[in-house]
């Protein structure tokens, strides 16, 4: 049974929880009893990933020490391309701790591209947001000369997966994936996070996607795990229905038994579900 189907999701009791509660609403950490290890894990093998795929690594897309992209180009300079968001909360993470996440389209014949961006506090989530808009920008102008060339789905994990919903729209987009995201903000606003985050109005308002009509139509799947914090699982249904009343294409895509961590395993095996979802976005743009 789902964490969803055995609790409401917070969201709709959110006035009557205490600040304990509301904290642990969102505290993927804590949810998943063996994080630190799944953590670790992950950390390894993209620090081996990353040491075995060395060739174009850190290339700057902005000025700042985050501003960068990890490249890993297919063999062919018009394969598809993954570019990935990671995740964190907007506060924590770099690219370097997901570069195992690009293996299964790795494997199938995709460029992979994995930004990084300035972290709260050091830039507000406007800043970010304009950061990962910059990444696009550039990606659409000097990929090619770094052999990716190919049609992009935006991923992203977790907060990345807000980043990716937000510039759905970009001209280098084919298409997005958006995996166990954050797409309301304001709750946010009630929690620890935004001792760090100080989210203000319009950014709740403006980089919040449930809180306006969808900017792009573009096809978007929504995928997240059963096993879920009820919170994310709230958001992921609730963007879904709200694509889905604009008619914007797109999968939802509740995965079968796994958490907020584990869900990234599907886009490590070529025949990942997630790998599959993004391959299926791409076929059906090209038709």
């Amino acid at each position: 049974m789902s964490l969803a189907a055995e609790t409401p999701a917070p969201q709709q009791v959110w006035a009557s929880l205490d600040r304990a509660q509301r904290d642990a609403a969102y505290d993927n950490n804590a949810a998943v009893a063996n994080s630190a290890a799944l953590i670790e894990a992950r950390n390894a093998a993209s620090a081996s990933y990353r040491k075995a795929h060395s060739g174009a690594l850190d290339i700057p897309y902005a000025p700042g020490a985050r501003t960068a992209f990890d490249l890993y180009p297919a063999a062919d300079p018009g394969a598809p391309c993954l570019v990935f968001i990671h995740g964190g909360y907007w506060l924590r993470n770099s690219r370097e701790l997901f570069a195992t996440y690009g293996e299964g389209l790795a494997l199938a014949g995709w460029s992979i591209a994995m930004p990084s961006h300035t972290l709260a506090p050091q830039a507000s989530l406007t800043a970010i947001v304009q950061e990962i808009g910059a990444a696009l920008d550039w990606l659409a102008h000097h990929g090619p000369a770094h052999g990716v060339a190919g049609p992009v789905v935006l991923a992203g994990w977790s907060a990345g997966a807000q980043l990716a919903v937000l510039h759905l729209g970009h001209r280098l987009v084919a298409a997005g994936l958006a995996i166990s995201g954050v797409y309301d903000l304001r709750p946010l606003r009630d929690t620890a996070l935004n001792d760090v985050l100080k989210l203000t109005d319009a950014e709740v308002a403006a980089l919040s996607p449930v809180r306006s009509p969808p900017a792009s139509l573009k096809p978007l799947a929504i995928a997240y795990g059963t096993h879920e914090l009820p919170a994310l699982v709230h958001d992921s249904r609730k963007l879904h229905a709200l694509r889905s009343a604009a008619h914007a294409p797109g999968p939802l895509l509740p995965i079968a038994g796994a958490d907020h961590f584990s869900i990234l395993e599907q886009l490590r095996r070529p025949n990942g579900q997630l790998v599959r979802a993004a391959q299926r976005l791409i076929e059906d743009v090209s038709h």
